[in-house]
């Protein structure tokens, strides 16, 4: 492993989960950017240690897939560990932006002039 947070070799997925296979929300998916809140806020439950190091990877900005990377767990893991940190208030989540429907004739000309190229 390079680097990474080894949590997910210590622990095993459902018990960092409380048994739960299905995150509370559906609208997380591998390109929605993640970020802790600072200051945290105060009160509620005290975080588990996995949730800590969510939170410190998530110092500045982050996507799902990239957190799945970086403590080498399974995206559904990571998503509902989201799920507990955004509940309390401790992440904020922003979805991707839309990609707009309509063709970039520009980019699609750039592209057929690089083919004839070829």
């Amino acid at each position: 492993m390079s680097g990474g947070d080894t949590a997910g070799r210590l622990v095993r997925p459902f018990t960092l989960t409380g048994g739960r296979t299905k995150p509370d929300r559906t609208d997380f998916t591998l390109i929605t950017s993640v970020t802790a809140v600072d200051p945290q806020p105060d009160g509620g439950p005290r975080p588990q240690p996995e949730h800590l190091r969510i939170l410190r990877l998530c110092e500045r900005p982050v996507v799902v897939a990239e957190l799945a990377t970086l403590l080498d767990l399974p995206v559904s893991v990571i998503t509902i560990m989201l799920c507990d940190l955004l509940r309390v208030g401790r992440i904020t989540v922003r979805p991707p932006r839309p990609v707009s429907r309509t063709p970039d004739l520009e980019l699609l000309q750039k592209v057929r002039d690089g083919l004839d190229r070829l």
